[in-house]
């Protein structure tokens, strides 16, 4: 004997099919969340790691470079080659400029054209210092001198859609009348000057440093960021197996630091080649950032 449902019934279950479809589309919406816990940031390669492969042979080294998972690669050295030359190398190996680590003299007088001319061939934005004379991390005076002079520099970028950033190490944390010479650096210097943090540099500071702290503490500023691991305890740990916490130190990366591009830099010497080294701790990142 069949029982026709009431209206009641076929409201009832109505409810239940939309309350169902309502957990469903919540599921959904944690895992898509979860799935974008990081933002798709593209991950390149100091060239530094890899300054004695360069050095013999340029296309072999960007080939493993790029077989290897990288993006980018970040020069400090041109190795006698023009900015279009490099710009060819780099494309035959499906890589593009992350930046380049300058000196102050190439950004100075008649040698700024010069480097504006070789960045724009290479196809590269990000024109970094690569370090400043000791004494300025020493001296108010000196610190907001050389502020104002990459404020200069900055300006003059501005017109060739470049821009100067400045990379720290590790007097960068020296403490000046209470507060640490980046954070006094970051507030002199205009929202145009990059600033390249290194994770690593940073952590060696001895006292140590809050690497999120730092981040948070200038918001908007960090465009470049070196991912370099830490480890006190075992210094040749890879990413993941230091003492860094990656997870923090990337979501303040990317919700308030504002950073545009990773770096991977792996500096200590073991038995394997560095790109093994570099691949390494490539993958882990990655892995991190699953």
């Amino acid at each position: 004997m069949s029982v026709r449902p009431t209206r009641r019934d076929v409201l009832k279950l109505g409810g239940a099919a939309a309350a169902s479809m309502a957990a469903a589309s919540l599921l959904e919406g944690t895992a898509a969340l979860a799935a974008a816990k990081y933002k798709p940031i593209p991950i390149g390669v100091q060239a530094w790691c890899v300054r004695k492969q360069l050095a013999t042979d340029i296309p072999g080294t960007l080939a493993q470079v790029s077989q290897a998972g990288f993006e980018l690669l970040e020069l400090e050295n041109a190795f006698g080659k023009s900015g279009a030359e490099w710009k060819t190398l780099l494309t035959a190996a499906n890589l593009k400029a992350a930046g380049f680590h300058h000196s102050l003299p190439e950004l100075r007088g008649d040698k700024l054209q010069q480097t504006i001319e070789f960045n724009q061939a290479l196809g590269n934005r990000n024109l970094i210092i690569r370090s400043l004379p000791p004494a300025v991390y020493t001296s108010v005076d000196l610190l907001k001198q050389t502020a104002d002079e990459i404020n200069g520099f900055a300006e003059k970028l501005k017109p060739h859609q470049l821009r100067v950033g400045y990379h720290n190490h590790t007097t960068d944390f020296n403490q000046l009348d209470g507060e640490f010479w980046w954070n006094r650096f970051a507030d002199a210097t205009s929202k145009d000057v990059v600033l390249q943090f290194d994770t690593g540099n940073a952590s060696e500071k001895e006292g140590g440093v809050d690497v999120v702290q730092v981040l948070k503490r200038n918001a908007g500023r960090v465009k470049s960021m070196h991912i370099k691991p830490f480890s006190k305890k075992t210094p040749d740990a890879f990413i993941g197996s230091d003492e860094l916490n990656w997870p923090a130190i990337m979501t303040t990366a990317e919700t308030v630091a504002g950073v545009e591009l990773y770096i991977i830099e792996y500096e200590r010497t073991t038995a394997k080649p560095p790109i093994e080294d570099l691949k390494a701790n490539l993958d882990l990142f990655k892995k991190l950032r699953a």
